[in-house]
């Protein structure tokens, strides 16, 4: 199972060692004071009153989690369980399904599902209701019970009922879990054009899309005419890496802003001199599972220029996370800043708007699919720039360009729509740079 705290919602974290106190304590004023006095009262009430005995540990993680849960989405604390799935977020592999999903309305929802795993394999679509695991019935608990059910040994199976918006009757799919390895990036060439795909951001994805580059020079014995970088259904992760993976693509310029609460409270991100991929053609595909540290990289590489960004709006997640350490095992998942494009421009809400809107005809329901965003999270953080409705509710929109349907283009070998469209756009691009046939990149 996906990680549900950290990739879930696309989350762009910062670690970061701060103090639990400081001065801040000695502005707490008088009313403040008396607040707390009766947050004691009523502890010590459901201490001792309450018909079942609760600890006092349990009573303290409730009120942590209250307290953090009316904030936005994405502010958390960190148990040890949730340590050791950040860890696997950003380092290991893990027996599961390979969805990222998040909870809504005592409901668990799907984000995504991770590419070429049990749940993509089956069908398993953004949007989608997890209602029952194994005939039981999970509506109700909590996000954590529901991971841990859908992990478990590779080879084993679990019955997993699914309702989606739009259909009437519900679905039951039979899973079998997998090893479930992060890889951050895959390759391929497709026409003499570079396919990089990037799945995640954890600690290695940089280096990981710089290596994908040079095996790609490998593989044709020359330059590809260009690269088309696949960030769709990627749900974000380390913010360095979010700028390393920009940097591979810019020469020179901001990649991306981060602002917080006070005015002061600003931090810029360059990139170094030098673009690895030597200014060849980019085209950069989302879609509404592209979010927070991929919208950074879609939003510099819009920004500086340098890629035709295609597909659909992109998620919207423009905040940052800190973890603020509380003891060994244990700290705090707290919103601190919200990010920007170069351009100054945010995410947040209205995620990134391509360049040319392409829609996936290859999928027969891409006209109905449930898209789900920042902007359906209950609380999530309003984009201090007005984001109008249009925007934010416009999907799809009809063009003369793109009338075929999923049958006719399985009749051709397409299955994939959204990614022709872009090794196709790459070939042209490389046509009108060199004035004629394009055979091969430059040697």
């Amino acid at each position: 199972m996906a990680k549900p705290l950290i990739s879930a919602l696309g989350v762009v974290s910062a670690l970061a060692l701060v103090p639990a106190f400081s001065g801040s304590m000695a502005a707490v004023d008088v009313d403040t004071y008396r607040e707390l006095d009766q947050f004691m009262d009523v502890f010590e009430r459901v201490r001792s009153e309450y018909v079942d005995e609760i600890s006092d540990e349990d009573l303290m993680r409730g009120a942590i989690d209250g307290m953090l849960s009316s904030l936005d989405p994405h502010s958390s604390y960190l148990d040890v369980r949730d340590f050791d799935r950040l860890r696997t977020q950003t380092e290991g592999e893990y027996g599961g399904l390979g969805l990222t999903v998040t909870m809504e309305d005592g409901a668990v929802k799907v984000i995504a599902p991770f590419e070429d795993t049990p749940a993509d394999r089956a069908g398993i679509m953004a949007g989608d209701y997890i209602t029952h695991l194994d005939g039981e019935l999970i509506f109700g608990g909590t996000l954590d019970e529901a991971v841990d059910q859908m992990r478990g040994e590779p080879g084993s199976s679990i019955e997993v009922r699914i309702v989606r918006p739009g259909r009437d009757e519900p679905m039951n799919i039979t899973l079998v879990r997998e090893i479930i390895e992060l890889h951050a990036v895959e390759w391929e060439v497709q026409g003499n054009v570079g396919i990089i795909n990037i799945n995640t951001f954890n600690r290695n994805t940089g280096d990981e899309v710089r290596s994908a580059i040079a095996s790609i020079d490998r593989s044709l014995g020359r330059q590809p005419l260009g690269y088309v970088i696949d960030l769709r259904s990627n749900p974000g992760g380390l913010l360095d890496q979010a700028i390393s993976v920009s940097d591979v693509f810019l020469e020179r310029g901001e990649v991306v802003s981060q602002r917080g609460r006070r005015d002061g409270d600003i931090e810029r991100y360059y990139a170094r001199p030098g673009d690895d991929s030597h200014g060849l053609p980019l085209v950069v595909l989302v879609d509404a599972g592209t979010a927070s540290a991929a919208e950074i990289v879609a939003g510099a590489l819009q920004d500086h220029r340098r890629a035709v960004i295609m597909g659909e709006r992109s998620f919207g997640k423009g905040s940052v996370q800190t973890l603020l350490p509380l003891s060994s095992d244990t700290a705090l998942r707290l919103t601190t800043a919200r990010y920007y494009t170069p351009a100054g421009n945010s995410v947040q809400e209205g995620g990134i708007e391509p360049d040319i809107d392409v829609p996936q005809l290859s999928n027969p329901d891409w006209r109905d699919a449930p898209r789900f965003r920042e902007a359906d999270l209950r609380r999530h953080l309003i984009n201090e720039a007005a984001v109008a409705d249009d925007v934010i509710e416009d999907d799809v929109r009809e063009d003369p360009r793109f009338q075929a349907t999923s049958e006719e283009l399985a009749e051709q070998g397409i299955d994939d729509f959204q990614m022709h469209y872009a090794v196709e756009t790459i070939s042209r691009l490389a046509r009108t740079r060199t004035g004629g046939s394009a055979a091969g990149g430059r040697r």
